[in-house]
């Protein structure tokens, strides 16, 4: 839903249909006359800002859950709609930045995949899963090989290596390793190539204006995991403080 000035009803109204067109359900723009007066808006709703033209949008509502759903996967869609709209109402040449996509690797869909739990799973958006792999409906089957971004690191074999040495060499569990490459023996070989499984925790430095929720979500975790992998007293976060993300 888009609440407007009367002045600003032009925008309002791409504001509207480019959030339609990044998926979101069309509500409807809104406005409302001062009572005593047709001629003016009824401020109360949304701060005048005369020179400066003024909205207020709606993504959605947390007490509804399809469209929570909705804003935990594709609400950077959704602030870029705005944007778009904003820089075509303005005649402002408009270029949106697109996010490296950098290495990939194959996810086998299992029973029960949706495209928000795949994307979630990857800190992705739904849009974004299916931009990678050219879909064009919400339908997964089974056995299907969906591309999904992935930052693992590989690691060539040297003469001399085992896989001991390599599981030290990146503080990780030897089992994990082995696991991680679906490796039947204990057996390698020079060059051959060993992926090496991600941290299941990074170091985060907080910025002015984060919080604990705006933090989890970038992250893919909840607050709770952040508290308890940090051993927090408090949900006060300073700038600069340094914060165990805990990977899933």
């Amino acid at each position: 839903m888009v609440y407007a000035l009367r002045n600003n009803s032009t925008l309002a109204d791409m504001v509207l249909n480019n959030l339609g067109d990044a998926g979101q359900i069309k509500r409807r723009t809104y406005q409302r006359r001062l009572p005593e007066n047709p001629n003016r808006d009824y401020y109360y709703i949304i701060r005048e800002t005369t020179p400066r033209e003024s909205i207020l949008v709606e993504y959605g509502f947390i007490d509804n859950k399809n469209d929570l759903n909705k804003l935990q996967n594709n609400i950077e869609e959704y602030a870029e709609a705005v944007v778009k709209a904003i820089a075509d109402y303005t005649n402002t040449p408009y270029s949106k930045e697109e996010t490296p996509t950098g290495s990939t690797s194959t996810y086998i869909v299992q029973r029960g995949d949706t495209l928000w739990a795949i994307a979630g799973k990857y800190g992705i958006s739904v849009n974004e899963l299916k931009r990678l792999n050219n879909l064009t409906s919400d339908t997964l089957s089974i056995g299907q090989q969906l591309i999904v971004p992935t930052d693992e690191d590989v690691y060539i074999v040297q003469k001399g290596d085992s896989l001991w040495a390599i599981a030290r060499k990146y503080g990780i569990n030897v089992n994990d390793l082995i696991n991680y490459n679906n490796l039947n023996d204990l057996t390698i070989s020079v060059g051959q190539q060993i992926k090496i499984p991600p941290s299941k925790e990074v170091v985060y430095t907080v910025k002015r204006g984060d919080t604990l929720y705006s933090i989890a979500r970038v992250n893919n975790v909840s607050v709770d995991d952040i508290i308890n992998a940090n051993r927090l007293t408090s949900l006060t976060l300073f700038p600069n403080q340094q914060l165990i993300i805990p990977k899933k």
